[in-house]
């Protein structure tokens, strides 16, 4: 449930286009729906602006499909990160217009927005190829909460010419998220280069000694370039919301 929605029953209730019971009737979820499983945040748009975004890892088929059938009545679009091909068949039963990207393993039911040009750009680099699935994540999230995003793929500092190659594109964004595994280093590049803020993710690529994406996360918590956060090993999803609202600002 959002601000829009909200802001229409209220309207249609003081012009009397819709009664009291009607209206109660379609706020009857707020704060949370308890179904069980899961107590729907219906309340979080409202609160912070961004709808619950359902993690699909650990959840069954049916407990994504039955979050998301109840989610419906209140939200226009909604999100599904780290979700299997099986979630997406369990939740095209009851949302066949759901669409599922393979890579970045999300479902999204519901049209996408048109980007609001006028806040800016955030801009996903990533090092490698590799690196991409947890890239769609951020840049398809980013998306979903109506941002406009410019992808800037495998440009690592294994040959550096590359980013420098792209680099306008890169610096004249608002928030740039930089993934990167191995060992981390584009983050600190990309942060020397530019004067907006830089939002890093560790990924899990690489071999033995990259600990399973740590290597990456302790070389960007560490990094000399000013203005870098770090978000969590993969957390493509999470980066996006921080750039989101950063951009709000």
């Amino acid at each position: 449930m959002d601000v829009t929605y909200l802001s229409d029953i209220l309207k249609k209730v003081s012009e009397n286009s819709m009664d009291v019971d009607t209206a109660l009737e379609s706020l009857k979820h707020l704060p949370y729906e308890d179904i069980g499983y899961a107590n729907i945040d219906q309340h979080r748009n409202l609160r912070t602006g961004e709808a619950e975004v359902i993690f699909g890892q650990g959840k069954t088929p049916e407990q994504i499909a039955g979050i998301v059938s109840h989610m419906m009545h209140d939200n226009a679009r909604i999100l599904v990160t780290r979700a299997s091909e099986a979630s997406y068949e369990a939740v095209k039963e009851v949302a066949p217009e759901a669409v599922y990207e393979k890579l970045s393993k999300i479902i999204m039911v519901g049209a996408m927005p048109e980007p609001e040009v006028e806040k800016g750009t955030i801009a996903v680099v990533t090092a490698g190829t590799s690196d991409i699935p947890v890239a769609e994540e951020a840049a398809l999230t980013a998306e979903f909460f109506g941002d406009k995003v410019d992808r800037v793929y495998d440009v690592g500092v294994a040959g550096i010419h590359r980013l420098f190659g792209k680099i306008d594109r890169i610096q004249s964004a608002d928030v740039i998220i930089v993934i990167a595994g191995m060992e981390g280093a584009l983050a600190s590049v990309v942060g020397g280069l530019v004067e907006v803020p830089v939002i890093a993710v560790p990924t899990s690529v690489g071999y033995g000694a990259s600990f399973g994406g740590l290597a990456a996360l302790l070389s960007m918590l560490n990094s000399c370039a000013n203005g870098i956060g770090v978000v969590n090993i993969d957390n493509g999803y999470g980066a996006a919301c921080l750039a989101n609202k950063i951009m709000k600002r």
